[in-house]
């Protein structure tokens, strides 16, 4: 298969799914390394294409149903990650993202794509065993958070949660 069938194939795959698709299930439908999947979505990406890569897969956005959503200014310690996340996803949202605003870069971003309790236990067991430290540390606690849901009364009921629970930026 020629390169330019390949990412065309690619594409495809990625219009057939909501859901992000891992670089290793690409490589293994299109019959080639990860690194070949890799070097084609950098491809398509410089051409124009809206691919999003997230910690479970690669993501198209180019017609995707857009549901609503809301930024949430937040602070807390690196101890209540976990919490906080499951709270807005116990109420039914999906966490997008997670934004800083640094000095020198200006806004770094980090893809989460977390909407169950499934996803939220991979993302923890790698943060732990990375040892990693969370983008909120280079803004003592302070990020944002862009989270979807299926309607404007769940983003409701999740900012009111994370308010009882201090975690909105200004409630503490």
């Amino acid at each position: 298969m020629e390169a330019e069938e390949r990412r065309e194939r690619l594409l495809r795959l990625l219009h057939q799914t909501e859901k992000p698709v891992s670089g290793g299930n690409l490589a293994e439908l299109l019959g080639v390394s990860r690194q070949v999947v890799v070097h084609d979505i950098a491809i398509l990406r410089a051409k124009g294409e809206d691919i999003m890569a997230t910690p479970q897969g690669y993501l198209l956005f180019a017609g995707r149903k857009h549901k609503p959503c809301k930024v949430f200014a937040v602070r807390h310690t690196p101890e209540d990650i976990e919490d906080e996340l499951k709270t807005i996803i116990a109420c039914g949202g999906k966490v997008l993202d997670v934004i800083v605003e640094h000095p020198l870069y200006g806004e770094l971003r980090g893809m989460l794509m977390l909407a169950s309790l499934a996803d939220l236990q991979e993302f923890m067991d790698k943060y732990r065993s990375y040892e990693a430290k969370p983008l909120s540390a280079l803004t003592q606690g302070v990020h944002l958070h862009s989270v979807e849901a299926d309607s404007e009364q769940r983003l409701l009921m999740i900012e009111g949660e994370l308010r009882k629970k201090k975690y909105l930026l200004g409630e503490a």
